[in-house]
């Protein structure tokens, strides 16, 4: 592991695997900087977290190349457009250069996360040096380096799939809803076959499963999924009851048939890649 500014890296330099592994949301790193602005406790911002979602991929790590974002996502988040700015606290923000703002934007759930739990986040507006400082130390960096590490898989084995991995709240009772839901952007950063491999994992697995709903990924599918260019980007959200404890809080009872559900979703996602390209060859 090496630790590079706010994230840390599995893998060697040279990449193992063509499936390079995303971690955006699971940091519990609260900066000294964000307490004083803060208008809740820092517990109270633990629901914007994926709890435990980082412990769950260093368990479940074989080798390949694995991005895990240490900064919790309150500070800044991965997985918004730079752009998603939320002129209700951001003093930077310029509705003009946004477009339309997103549902998750509206929300208070932008770039900087407005509102938890139902409740105002910060004590008041936040000025726009102090979030471009933010991108410029946490987001773009992770992006880079997220870009390099696919560009890099890419190039050695002519494809790379990246596994954006996410937890969900329970979406209800454990027997009627999905526990495992994968987002492609309705098909527009992955090929077919890549879903299909994750959902026959999960199938084994004996685990119901949705695609795209409630979540179809964000902007880290958007930003990196590209299969013409032979990248190609898959978002996986776990319910969280699968590894945690029944409080949702610390590693639980099932927690080791969760990471070997995700070793199995990455090991099948690379025997797919390398087995379509032998198959192209032939």
């Amino acid at each position: 592991m090496t630790r590079h500014g706010s994230f840390d890296r599995l893998g060697a330099a040279t990449p193992a695997s063509p499936v390079v592994v995303s971690v955006p949301h699971g940091g519990r790193d609260y900066p000294a900087a964000m307490l004083p602005l803060l208008a809740l406790p820092p517990g109270a911002l633990r629901p914007l977290e994926d709890r435990h979602i980082d412990t769950l991929a260093r368990a479940a790590w074989g080798g390949e190349t694995v991005l895990i974002e240490r900064t919790a996502r309150a500070w800044i988040d991965l997985n918004r457009a730079e752009q998603e700015r939320d002129p209700a606290i951001d003093a930077g923000a310029d509705p003009r250069r946004q477009g339309a703002p997103s549902v998750k934007l509206r929300s208070g759930l932008g770039l900087v996360p407005r509102r938890v739990g139902g409740r105002d986040l910060w004590r008041g507006r936040l000025q726009a040096r102090d979030v471009e400082a933010r991108i410029a130390s946490v987001h773009r960096p992770y992006h880079a380096a997220l870009a390099e590490a696919l560009a890099a898989a890419r190039a050695r084995f002519g494809v790379a799939v990246l596994l954006d991995l996410h937890s969900m709240p329970p979406l209800g009772p454990p027997e009627s809803v999905a526990r495992v839901v994968f987002g492609d952007r309705f098909g527009r950063t992955s090929a077919a076959r890549f879903v299909a491999t994750l959902e026959a994992v999960a199938d084994a697995a004996g685990l119901a499963h949705a695609l795209n709903t409630p979540y179809a990924g964000g902007h880290i599918l958007d930003r990196h999924g590209a299969p013409p260019r032979g990248i190609h980007a898959v978002q996986v959200e776990l319910d969280r009851r699968l590894y945690l404890d029944p409080p949702l809080d610390a590693p639980g009872p099932g927690f080791a048939a969760a990471a070997q559900l995700v070793r199995a979703m990455v090991t099948a996602l690379a025997d797919e890649a390398l087995g379509s390209l032998a198959t192209a060859a032939e």
